[in-house]
């Protein structure tokens, strides 16, 4: 679209969106507020294309979807970058509603748009996150047991997540049977529940044939290698593979100034749940279990290093490492040898710093 047309700067509310719209001639107008629904949203934006401007968030998936339906240009902004509104003193859904139609206005690279998955990629990751919030709930629950069971002077005994609600439950002291019973009943339920979207995640991971390219580094598991595909999904998005890392939020912040260059956290921008995923894998490939490699070697030496939560920093670096690894797999579509992989100059060294 290069004629000019109207920004719409639009603050997506859980009920209610607020508005306002910047003309061409800069005329500021504030509509009411409409209904965050696809009605309300499909009656108002029923007008001439225009610039629309939204935050990402719980509701801008089908809300930019629709709005492109109506022939609108959408720009989905990345909350990090619009600072004007997170930091603003006077702070109001109309105040934010104008800041996003003005930065719109000005440079679209500002707002460092995000481009949402497609419905099918997001249906599919869908059912991995829902089995995350199953084991979650598990572990709480657990937890809870142990804990009530500590409290009386007893302890239930060491077990696997999967078989506790069976082994655990005839060492219940009496006079927490009648508490902890309906706990364990939910347990029971769950671990099926966990079973049966595990299967799901199988039969998915056989719709995508790239998840065997992408698991093949040791400690990469379907759920693992299924997650990033669907988080990434476009395999090209990428120049380098290097960029993957800062994509998922595992390098560290930068704030260089003169001769100062501090080594800071991670930013921890991106998906949390793969990120998550990422640093449990890096977990087992540098424990006991974990087969000889080149990612393992170079973790553990990492870690020898010493200084402040070395090991924690070393995790975090494999993890990284993994990332970028996964993602040149999933490019070139290659064997993947755990030895003398990264001599061939085949994957790109990320920095050593966690």
């Amino acid at each position: 679209m290069g004629e000019a047309i109207t920004t719409i700067g639009c603050d997506l509310g859980d009920k209610q969106s607020t508005l306002c719209i910047l003309g061409i001639d800069d005329r500021l107008e504030r509509p009411k507020s409409i209904q965050t629904t696809r009605e309300g949203f499909r009656k108002f934006f029923s007008r001439p294309a225009a610039h629309v401007v939204i935050e990402v968030g719980t509701h801008s998936r089908w809300v930019s979807s629709l709005l492109k339906e109506l022939g609108h240009r959408v720009t989905v902004a990345n909350p990090r970058r619009v600072q004007l509104i997170s930091q603003n003193e006077s702070k109001t859904d109309q105040v934010d509603a104008e800041l996003l139609a003005r930065l719109g206005r000005v440079d679209v690279k500002l707002l460092k748009p995000i481009q949402h998955r497609s419905i099918e990629a997001q249906s599919d990751l869908a059912v991995a996150k829902a089995r995350d919030a199953l084991v979650q709930t598990r572990t709480r629950l657990i937890n809870a047991c142990r804990g009530m069971v500590k409290s009386f002077g007893e302890r239930l005994p060491k077990c696997s997540s999967e078989s506790f609600h069976r082994k655990a439950r005839s060492q219940v002291p009496a006079e927490l049977e009648r508490a902890l019973a309906p706990l364990f009943k939910v347990l029971e339920q769950i671990q099926q529940a966990i079973r049966e979207q595990e299967k799901t995640l199988e039969r998915l991971a056989r719709k995508y044939p790239d998840v065997g390219v992408i698991s093949q580094p040791n400690g990469v598991g379907i759920l693992s290698a299924l997650v990033f595909l669907l988080t990434l999904e476009d395999k090209s998005r990428f120049e380098s593979s290097r960029a993957v890392g800062a994509f998922i939020g595992l390098r560290p912040r930068q704030n260089q100034s003169g001769d100062g260059d501090p080594q800071l956290r991670i930013t921890k921008t991106g998906d949390a749940f793969l990120r998550r995923l990422l640093v449990q894998c890096a977990n087992y490939i540098l424990g006991p279990f974990g087969k000889d490699s080149d990612l393992r070697r170079w973790g553990l030496e990492l870690a020898k290093r010493g200084g402040k939560n070395a090991r924690k920093r070393a995790k975090v670096a494999v993890a990284r490492k993994l990332g970028v690894l996964m993602h040149r797999l999933w490019v070139t579509g290659e064997v993947y040898e755990p030895i003398g992989y990264q001599a061939s100059g085949k994957v790109e060294r990320p920095a050593a710093s966690a």
